[in-house]
């Protein structure tokens, strides 16, 4: 057997992954009042049966008005903790690592599936679904993009109060037996408003220079580690850089990953973009795994874990990136929707195992006996 990096064990805290293969957060948009249900169980169980060391669970809200559409889950009251916890035993029995990624839609709240529009919740939405907009709230009043609703303006109240859920949602983590939590500061919810001056134009302690616009995010990783066990590891995936002129940049991105990692936070998921409207900003080149450099970049200068996540596929670039200290873990996401068997192939390719012994054994035995069946023939 070869020895690969993809396919080696990776601790955090006192988590020990079985790969570096992560399943990135997939809003499936199927909760009901924010509800888990047999959607999840089965979407996410086949990735444990597919191999991947680490599953996550879509971005769950952590307050009700803080979901980004009616059919996200939710983490806002004890009653969700029941119906997450088939998902994580389940998880965990077939050898995957259980995560959850917590967030809050900001001013991204109150939208659309994406299959209805990805545009704001209307009374359309009321007379056909009966499912009611509701006001969004955001670090100051600037809408999304053209079109949509102006969001409140978070008083300090409500800062608090927000900051208080994050750490409450991370406690009904911890008993709904996920081992890994991140907490979503990407792609323009509420904690990446706070952070990117393009959405955040407060003069007050949380806006301003990059100290007060990352305040929220640092107050939420203080919450979020009251409430969350030492042992477990704690994740935040920011974006990198907005791709927008007087957005942020890496060079940003670093001080709020070491200032992020003084407060107990073991890894950074290097994501990007999301700050504003539906078109990509045009210095945003998509390419495989353009976003790796930033990963690479964060975890030499701000000397913490990163995760690679975008655009991953081929399970050589995967390994090389690995291999030449780029990144410690590759999420994917829709090539995993694509292939959930996606990690138990690529081990067969990198000759990790060429037996199908990597394979649950109720499903192994019978593809090395059909395996050897062909040889035999000349089949294959």
């Amino acid at each position: 057997m070869v020895t690969s990096v993809l396919f080696s064990p990776f601790t955090l805290r006192d988590v020990t992954l079985k790969n570096r293969v992560a399943v990135s957060p997939m809003s499936q948009y199927r909760a009901r009042d924010g509800e888990a249900n047999d959607w999840h169980l089965v979407h996410l169980g086949r990735f444990a049966l597919g191999g991947a060391g680490l599953v996550f669970v879509e971005a769950t809200a952590v307050e009700k008005d803080g979901r980004r559409t009616h059919g996200d889950l939710g983490l806002w009251s004890d009653t969700q903790i029941e119906h997450l916890s088939p998902v994580t035993r389940f998880l965990a029995r077939e050898g995957a690592i259980p995560g959850i990624q917590l967030g809050h839609a900001g001013r991204k709240a109150s939208e659309r599936r994406p299959w209805h529009g990805e545009t704001p919740v209307d009374a359309e939405d009321l007379s056909e679904r009966s499912e009611a907009p509701w006001t969004a709230i955001a670090p100051s009043p600037v809408p999304y993009a053209e079109g949509w609703p102006e969001p409140a303006e978070m008083s300090d109240d409500d800062v608090q109060r927000v900051i208080g859920s994050f750490g409450e949602a991370a406690r009904r983590s911890n008993e709904a037996g996920f081992k890994v939590l991140e907490v979503y500061a990407a792609h323009g919810f509420l904690i990446h408003q706070f952070l990117s001056p393009i959405s955040n134009r407060r003069t007050d302690r949380w806006g301003g220079n990059g100290e007060n616009r990352r305040r929220f995010a640092v107050e939420v990783a203080r919450s979020i580690r009251r409430n969350w066990p030492d042992g477990l590891p704690l994740v935040f995936r920011l974006s990198a850089t907005d791709w927008v002129d007087g957005g942020i940049e890496v060079d940003g991105t670093i001080e709020t990953a070491k200032a992020l990692a003084a407060e107990g936070v073991d890894m950074i998921d290097c994501s990007s973009g999301g700050i504003g409207g539906k078109e990509r900003p045009h210095r945003m080149k998509i390419e495989q795994g353009f976003q790796t450099p930033f990963a690479a970049r964060i975890r030499e200068e701000a000397d913490i874990a990163t995760m690679s996540v975008g655009f991953l596929w081929d399970a050589q670039f995967c390994e090389h990136a690995l291999a030449t200290g780029k990144c410690d873990m590759m999420a994917l996401a829709r090539e995993l929707l694509d292939d959930p068997n996606w990690p138990l192939h690529t081990a067969t390719e990198l000759d990790v195992d060429d037996d199908h012994d990597a394979w649950p054994v109720e499903a192994g035995w019978w593809l090395r006996k059909r395996a050897r069946l062909l040889t035999k023939l000349g089949v294959r």
